[in-house]
């Protein structure tokens, strides 16, 4: 069976000051930023753009993201790409098969899907995210 392609659908940053690196990302490049606040985890969603069309001059491709806090203690504390997939567990046998590694459980995040943070081989921190239908 062949493997689906699996684009990037978001990516992460961490921040050590929530309300500096809003502000320069809203200054600079214009992005617009939602806290989630502590129940969350202080990730704040970050909209880079409200469109992607195919109309001749439409941004295309895409790829809001967002913010995390720092955890200094623990391990790669990166920015990383969020890869969608069809099936998250599939693709985490997949990832141990291939020499990478899986850090975890796949989490829950509601009205989201379930994510989980793997490692490549070449010591890469990413996610895979299998969204919710609908």
């Amino acid at each position: 069976m062949p493997i689906p392609a699996c684009p990037v659908v978001h990516f992460e940053l961490p921040y050590r000051d929530a309300a500096r690196v809003s502000a320069f990302y809203q200054t600079v490049f214009g992005w617009q930023l939602q806290p989630m606040g502590p129940e969350m985890g202080n990730y704040i969603l970050a909209t880079t753009s409200t469109c992607d069309s195919s109309a001749p001059d439409a941004l295309r491709g895409s790829v809001n993201g967002g913010l995390f806090p720092l955890v200094p203690e623990s391990p790669l504390q990166q920015p990383s790409v969020v890869l969608g997939v069809p099936d998250v567990r599939e693709a985490m046998a997949r990832v141990s098969a291939a020499g990478g590694q899986v850090l975890g459980e796949p989490m829950a995040i509601p009205g989201v899907g379930d994510y989980v943070v793997f490692v490549d081989p070449e010591g890469n921190r990413l996610s895979m995210l299998q969204p919710l239908m609908g």
